[in-house]
């Protein structure tokens, strides 16, 4: 399994990527809150799926999944650790643990 680490530190900033940065964050967190809604929707409705079935559903576990890859995926970006810009929608991301 190849992969890339996010959170890496790096020394060079660019200064112009800075100020692209602030239009970037308005984008992904409009994206990032529309996201949340429909994840906590999902949630809440596998809440109850569980409690009437004693189950969970795959479809609703995946979305809320999802969510949590992409808030991953693009942290490092918004928290000014790296210059290399995520993809303001969401790909397919797949985080391990070590």
């Amino acid at each position: 399994m190849t992969g890339q680490q996010l959170f890496i530190f790096e020394q060079n900033a660019s200064r112009l990527e800075l100020l692209i940065r602030i239009a970037y964050w308005i984008i992904i967190g409009i994206v990032a809150w529309v996201y949340g809604i429909i994840a906590f929707i999902c949630l809440f409705v596998q809440w109850f799926h569980i409690l009437i079935l004693g189950r969970r559903n795959q479809a609703l576990s995946d979305i809320a999944k999802a969510y949590l890859e992409y808030m991953v995926h693009v942290m490092s970006y918004m928290y000014i650790m790296t210059d290399r810009r995520p993809d303001i929608l969401p790909v397919p991301v797949k985080i391990f643990e070590e």
